[in-house]
């Protein structure tokens, strides 16, 4: 509800201060509305934001007793929480393995190769058959990030990207490496400058940086050998059933036009 029309740099200053003020659905139901409209007045729209958290929190209050639950179909139930939001709580907070389809996910799905619909519930339904269950969550946030980041919707930054000696869809945006680094974004509150250029000097392994610097255990990247198929531990077993394959329009080995195979140590 934070992150509508912000960005995730607001959202992770409001936060802490946030449940620090209010650490239960009960305590945010009876929260006074001005001190909480002031509270997350840095994320913008937060007169509608605020009516927004004290619905839901009463909801969960009345109807869970105060705990939020821990199944789809009764997240799905609550004020403002569809399947996107249910799956992000679910993966994160309960451990419950399950795709996030956000704008980024399913426009990257369809250039993977990986669904062919617009629909968000059939590229969920279509991805998990793709992949194992242990990979669903960390396989959500890898690829949202890398959409957001690196894989943009108008002009993605092909020339630099991890993965796009494996891409069926290499060449859609900037293919020359020096102008393709220049499009990635990675949004960082200010004072992290330092931070920043790490991520765009190690682009394959830039969302294993930021979660390191959040505090996450995260395993690293595995080197890939030329030729052969992306996997590891970030997208552990994501190989399509029975090719051995991460993008199944794409034999494995089969270079790409520009590049040649990735060399050892990157992606």
């Amino acid at each position: 509800m934070l992150s509508a029309q912000t960005t995730d740099v607001r959202v992770n200053q409001v936060t802490p201060l946030l449940f620090a003020r209010y650490p239960d659905a009960r305590a945010l139901s009876e929260a006074d509305s001005e001190t909480l409209e002031e509270l997350i007045r840095p994320t913008g729209f937060f007169r509608a934001k605020a009516r927004s958290l004290q619905v839901l929190s009463q909801r969960i209050v009345d109807e869970f007793d105060g705990v939020v639950p821990g199944r789809l179909e009764d997240l799905v139930t609550l004020p403002g929480v569809g399947r996107k939001t249910a799956n992000v709580v679910l993966g994160n907070a309960f451990g419950v393995p399950g795709i996030t389809v956000d704008t980024h996910f399913g426009r990257l799905a369809k250039r993977f190769g990986w669904t062919a619909s617009e629909d968000p519930v059939k590229v969920e339904q279509d991805v998990m058959e793709l992949f194992p269950p242990r990979d669903w969550t960390m396989l959500s946030h890898h690829v949202v990030f890398h959409g957001r980041r690196v894989c943009h919707a108008r002009r993605p930054a092909c020339g630099a990207c991890p993965v796009a000696a494996l891409c069926p869809a290499y060449g859609d945006g900037e293919t020359d490496p020096e102008k393709a680094r220049k499009l990635l974004k990675y949004e960082l509150a200010p004072g992290q400058e330092e931070l920043r250029a790490e991520m765009i000097e190690n682009v394959h392994r830039a969302a294993e940086i930021r979660m390191r610097t959040q505090g996450h255990a995260v395993a690293g990247l595995a080197d890939p050998t030329p030729g052969e198929p992306v996997s590891g531990t970030a997208i552990s077993g994501t190989d399509v059933p029975g090719t051995g394959q991460l993008f199944p329009d794409r034999p494995s080995g089969e270079a790409v036009a520009g590049l040649g195979d990735p060399a050892d140590g990157e992606v």
